[in-house]
């Protein structure tokens, strides 16, 4: 396996000129991927007392019945459960979270009325999050190569694990499903595209993406996954080198047509489409509107309201009512998110904060989520700049 990722070369998005080698940072962790995904911890016992996880690696998914071109469908280097997801991970307080800076990122939601964090930390090294909860069955998964963070509900495939397959499409990750056939699912496309449930699409989750800190200011009472997840990983290094920088140019496995409207690793907000289409924001051009920013637009037919933090750096889609179907005219009041209808402060994740509308939260735009500016038109060949 190790020796088919060396036959790729990372591309330079802006000459689409192919190197000759691969970034070390990138080169050395895949490598760690390869010969210690498998490690299990010292074999103490996790928080909540049950045994430590432990990784079976298998074979490259079966291949069946696929709507994407399969000369596109990469080997990533490691093989089936060789990057390995996690189901149900302790939880604990934020005060214990000691691998977190403030300005990690994470991706924030409420997990059976409480509010969770799951970091990036842990998803470069896991890349999906298995949760079974009192009323939610999710799988919250972030794909590092696309820098896309995206949290599925599981009703569709009987509420079934999904892990990661080893294999790619456009540099973007593919999952599978732990029913018998094993389906494979493009995260950014969001549905199964081989095998048996070809064609099924997952429901997208309501959830915000921001700094660490940011989320903890706005729920101090958060969880968060503790780092002593049974897997011997560093969750304090971030395994890809400079890969994230924005304006780097490389991308790990080649794509066509890469699109040079933004920085490639720039983070953005999209809403997805129909027929190719998705609506973007840039975080780069909302940042110089200000520290804090409302933006008001229109996408196929329905209302669009982001709301912008910097010094959250998040950005947020909503609908412009909340959730029990009040219409709300927010903009940036004495920096804060101010409702003129009722005199209601939201926080950047939508929730109230004080006034007239305090119990309630903005409705979310479900579909939206953040990625790099190179994966939105690669996925959605009609992408808009807002």
């Amino acid at each position: 396996m190790f020796y088919s990722l060396l036959n790729y070369k990372p591309v330079n998005v802006a000459a689409r000129e192919v190197s000759f080698q691969l970034k070390s940072g990138i080169l050395l962790v895949l490598a760690a991927f390869i010969f210690v995904a498998c490690d299990s911890a010292s074999g103490e016992e996790s928080p909540d007392n049950r045994p430590t996880a432990e990784c079976t690696i298998s074979e490259q998914p079966v291949i069946n019945a696929c709507d994407l071109p399969q000369d596109e469908i990469i080997s990533g280097g490691p093989p089936k459960d060789g990057i390995p997801a996690l189901t149900n991970p302790p939880l604990v307080a934020a005060n214990q979270a000691s691998y977190l800076a403030d300005t990690d990122r994470v991706i924030g939601l409420i997990l059976d009325g409480n509010p969770v964090a799951v970091p990036h930390n842990i998803l470069w090294w896991h890349e999906i999050m298995n949760y079974d909860g009192v009323t939610d069955n999710i799988a919250i998964t972030y794909c590092p190569l696309t820098g896309s963070s995206i949290v599925f509900d599981r009703t569709a495939i009987g509420g079934a694990e999904l892990g990661v397959s080893g294999l790619l499409y456009q540099n973007n990750l593919i999952m599978y499903d732990r029913n018998e056939a094993e389906a494979l699912w493009s995260q950014m496309l969001t549905g199964a595209r081989c095998n048996s449930s070809k064609g099924v699409t997952l429901t997208t989750v309501n959830h915000v993406e921001m700094s660490w800190g940011g989320w903890k200011e706005l729920h101090p009472d958060t969880q968060v996954i503790s780092g002593s997840t049974g897997f011997n990983r560093n969750y304090q290094q971030y395994p890809y080198g400079d890969y994230e920088i924005e304006d780097n140019s490389n991308v790990l496995f080649p794509m066509d047509n890469l699109d040079c409207r933004r920085p490639p690793k720039e983070r953005v907000l999209g809403i997805p489409g129909v027929d190719g289409t998705a609506l973007t924001f840039p975080f780069g051009l909302l940042d110089e509107i200000g520290e804090k920013a409302v933006v008001k637009t229109n996408f196929e037919g329905a209302d669009v309201l982001v709301l912008w933090d910097r010094a959250k750096q998040s950005a947020v889609a909503f609908r412009p009512e909340t959730e029990n179907g009040v219409a709300v005219n927010i903009s940036v009041v004495n920096g804060e998110f101010v409702d003129a209808n009722s005199a209601t402060v939201f926080g950047a994740d939508g929730f109230a904060l004080e006034g007239q509308l305090a119990s309630q939260s903005l409705m979310a735009v479900d579909e939206a989520y953040v990625a790099f500016w190179f994966a939105w038109p690669a996925f959605h060949p009609r992408t808009m700049i807002f």
